[in-house]
């Protein structure tokens, strides 16, 4: 990523009271979420392939968090549970299916826990994203979340919707549908609430 990129994109979401930091790898960003959120503070993890692959639920639980990972529950009322819990936690981290240039945070969710986390509740919410998720513009990460982290995303989870076999969203009305809940973040009342970490680095779906 160029400086320039960097340069704009921090503007643009400090703009709309998001904080912006830049990482050259995963492990540097996951260093920094463990230096800022306190040992004693309950965290709720979003479902995110990008947080899996930083392993960051097993160490906030090894140093004493409490931790609320719906992919650790046993079943599915205790994942229900969970999810709940994770919205009055203290911190909240997760990933996102894509971001523009201009400062949008787009989000596509099944259950829409996650994003309502994110817009409300945790007083800190921390979101982690790869390169390959920073479009151009708002319509270009609307498409984006729809046409591949929303089918991959589906894929991961074990659904087999439409768009699997069609390589683009139909708007389909499928039970097997994964993509319910389409949140455009555009800023934040409280200035730097959200923290937005991009790494220099394929992340995630």
């Amino acid at each position: 990523m160029d400086d320039n990129m960097k340069s704009e994109m921090i503007k643009n979401f400090k703009s709309r009271n998001i904080e912006v930091s830049f990482f050259e790898t995963l492990e540097e960003a996951k260093d920094r979420m463990i230096e800022l959120i306190p040992p004693d503070s309950s965290v709720g993890v979003g479902n995110s392939k990008t947080l899996k692959d930083m392993n960051i639920s097993k160490l906030l639980k090894e140093r004493g968090n409490i931790v609320f990972d719906k992919t650790l529950a046993e079943n599915k009322a205790e994942s229900e549970q969970v999810k709940k819990k994770s919205l009055l936690a203290d911190w909240y981290i997760t990933g996102t299916n894509a971001v523009s240039k201009e400062g949008h945070i787009v989000n596509i969710d099944h259950s829409g826990n996650r994003a309502a986390a994110m817009i409300y509740g945790p007083d800190n919410v921390i979101i982690v994203i790869g390169r390959n998720k920073i479009c151009g513009t708002l319509d270009d990460a609307v498409k984006r979340a729809r046409n591949i982290s929303a089918p991959m995303n589906a894929k991961r989870a074990g659904y087999n919707p439409p768009c699997l076999q069609l390589n683009r969203c139909i708007d389909c009305k499928s039970d097997e549908r994964v993509c319910f809940n389409l949140v455009i973040i555009e800023g934040q009342f409280v200035k730097d609430r959200m923290k937005l970490f991009i790494v220099d680095e394929e992340a995630g779906f």
